[in-house]
């Protein structure tokens, strides 16, 4: 499997995509409690433009778990590094909910190395204390198993629920078996971040995406963070959390067709 050292940190990597190596590189961040496999959905239509990056976050799927707590500083170091191990000089980058705040932090951070930005089911502050710190407690003390049903309710809506159980069950699978350690210190990371201040900084075209119906990263922070970010375009779909699944169609359509347009 390949791996990357970067950042004191060996992060597991996919790469996906045309062999044509003029194709623009594009970049894509799980959610908490997710991993690589989460993009499935988007890799065959993504891979027909792009060379397709994914990688596990740190303390997620197959990628180290160093002693946390994290923060947001590691998360976008962790892709500068990949870039540079890579010798990528620069992507687009798709992040969702966890991955959408990494996004956020590389475009006001790390401005020379971003094309193009979509922002997915995130914030530039995503929940509070009174979130966070019972969840990271809980994860520690009882593991991933204790916390499936309250987190993954969240994360789809019933109907798309009772429609796809297979869906739900896999999902299950990769959150049940992530690191208790590492999602409790990423848990730590999205309680210590706050990028209200500099997501106005942000000067790659973005694009933001919402769920009609997720609780967890509402339509209402996501219009804040598009208007935030100057030109940024807005979209909301039909879904809730975990939007890339759930209307994977009309998902990957606008995320391609944004990508793909001219400046």
């Amino acid at each position: 499997m390949p791996y990357a050292a970067v950042n004191g940190t060996k992060l597991f990597y996919r790469i996906d995509g045309v062999a044509n190596v003029t194709a623009p590189w594009l970049v894509l961040s799980n959610s908490l409690g997710s991993d690589v496999s989460m993009w499935t959905p988007q890799l065959a239509a993504f891979s027909k433009h792009f060379r397709v990056l994914r990688y596990d976050t740190r303390g997620h799927g197959h990628s180290d778990v160093p002693p946390g707590p994290y923060t947001i500083a590691q998360l976008t170091l962790d892709v500068i590094g990949l870039f540079d191990h890579l010798g990528i000089e620069r992507a687009h980058f798709v992040g969702l909910s966890m991955g959408g705040l990494t996004g956020v932090g590389l475009g006001a951070r790390f401005a020379s190395r971003i094309d193009r930005l979509v922002l997915c089911n995130t914030a530039a502050k995503i929940g509070s204390p009174e979130v966070w710190e019972p969840r990271a407690a809980r994860a520690r003390n009882e593991g991933m198993l204790a916390l499936a049903d309250s987190v993954l309710s969240r994360w789809y809506t019933t109907q798309f629920v009772e429609r796809n159980p297979l869906v739900l069950a896999q999902v299950r699978d990769v959150f049940v078996h992530t690191d208790a350690e590492g999602y409790a210190s990423n848990c730590d990371a999205l309680n210590a971040t706050d990028l209200r201040g500099e997501a106005g900084s942000i000067a790659a075209p973005t694009l933001v995406i919402s769920g009609a119906h997720d609780l967890a990263a509402t339509p209402a922070q996501g219009r804040e963070l598009a208007e935030s970010v100057l030109g940024a375009r807005y979209v909301e779909l039909d879904a809730a959390h975990i939007s890339n699944v759930e209307l994977a169609g009309a998902f990957t359509q606008t995320v391609v067709d944004f990508l793909l347009e001219a400046r």
